[in-house]
Formats: C-alpha cells, structure tokens, sequence
C-alpha cells in the first residue's frame, strides 16, 4: 500500500487517512463537499469515493444524514473505513467496496442526494499516470455511465452534484438534460480573469427540462495567489451559497 498519512480538514474537526502518493484529498474534495445542500435527515451516497477526503467532509456536514460512500479501489475504501472510525461516524456512514454499475443495480431510487468527482485524465498535463495514481486518472466506467449510475440510485427530484474539469462540461450537460431538470452550473476559477479550470454542477432527478443556469465564477485565489475569501470559508466547512 505504502506510507499512510494522518492529516486533518475543517482546521482539525475532520480526520482523514489517506495514501502519502498517489491520488489525495484536494480542494476538489472540500468544493463538492460544500456544494451539497443540508437536509434534515434521509440518506446520501457518494459514488467513487476514494480515500473518503470529500465523504468525511459531507458527512461532517451533512450532520443528519445517512452517508454512504462507494469506490472499485479496496485499498481506498479500507482507507476511507479507518476514516468513518477515527471521526466517530460509524452511525451513520457506510463504505461500500464495488463497481458503481454494479453497486447501484439494485439500489434504484434509494438516496436524497448523489454527488461525485468522477475521475478524469488531463490531456497535456500528465503523461502517464504513474503505479499510484492509475486508479484515479482511469475511468472503470465512462462519464456518461458515471453520471447514469448517480441518476439511477436517487430519488425522484433528489440532487445530483458532480464536480469535474471545465473542459467535460458539454459531456455532463448532454447527459443531465436527459435524466434532470433544475440543471445550475457554477465555474470554479483559479483568479478574476482567468479561465474556469472546474466545474460544479447541480441537477434534480426527473424533473422537466428547463433553462440551465450558469453562475457567475466562484474565483479561488486573489491576483497575488492567496486563497479568496470563499476559498477560506470552504476550508472551514462553509456552504457553498448557490
């Protein structure tokens, strides 16, 4: 498996083990996190939940819910269970080792909400993912079947939060219209005039299609590379107002 790290999010509140190489929590992790809206109670899953760094995060959260994360890397998800015991969640957060397809085929119209980073590779920017990282950058299911399988497990007009390159936008819309309606995009920029390099994107299950709303950018550093004010705030495990 090789080193394993003990590190901490939310300025300590959230414990969260995760591989010293290789594919690790990010801000990625804390922006779906904070995408997600508060419920009263019911169940959430996350599918492709890694190392758990977004689930620990949700389920901090997202204190009334039921939260259950699932991902094909065992490795990850053994991580992710020393994770669930270290912050005290064994309550009410589940981790489920398995093939999202699979995983979900029984589990249709099951969750109040469904959110996922589906993994991505980067043309230009890594060549070759090395041993480590292979799992992340490597889709074991493509975007479009991704984002099915999210669909399939939620409940009728329950969200679905997905975060994920700018660059795939067109292929997450294509595949939202069909299955969503109430469609919110909300571009995550690196500084004020830059363009955005990801994506948080909101939809409701099987509600009719209507106009898609695209936000304006949520910029997370300032001109001299500090982090924004709402960069800061996600950091503390502050909602993401959208």
């Amino acid at each position: 498996m090789g080193q394993i790290t003990e590190d901490t999010l939310y300025q300590g509140r959230v414990t969260l083990f995760q591989p010293e190489k290789g594919f690790r929590a990010s801000t990625d992790s804390l922006m779906l996190a904070a995408a997600l809206p508060e419920k009263s109670g019911g169940a959430a899953l996350e599918i492709g939940c890694g190392c758990g760094g977004a689930l620990m995060t949700a389920a901090f959260r997202l204190s009334q819910m039921q939260v259950t994360g699932v991902d094909i890397d065992a490795v990850m998800t053994d991580l992710a269970r020393q994770s669930v015991s270290s912050n005290n969640f064994k309550d009410r957060v589940s981790v489920e080792t398995g093939n999202a397809a699979d995983w979900v085929r029984d589990k249709e119209n099951r969750f109040d909400l469904v959110f996922a980073n589906p993994p991505y590779f980067e043309p230009g920017r890594i060549s070759a993912p090395g041993a480590e990282k292979a799992g992340a950058y490597l889709e074991s299911l493509s975007l479009d079947g991704w984002i099915k399988a999210m669909a399939f497990a939620a409940k009728p007009r329950a969200p679905i939060v997905i975060i994920h390159r700018a660059a795939e936008l067109a292929r997450i819309l294509a595949v939202l219209d069909r299955l969503t309606g109430e469609i919110t995009v909300l571009p995550i920029a690196p500084k004020h005039g830059e363009d955005a390099r990801r994506v948080l994107v909101r939809g409701r299950k099987g509600l009719r299609r209507g106009e898609v709303r695209l936000l304006a950018p949520l910029v997370t550093h300032t001109a001299d590379g500090e982090a924004s004010e709402a960069l800061d705030a996600i950091r503390h495990g502050r909602a993401i107002d959208w």
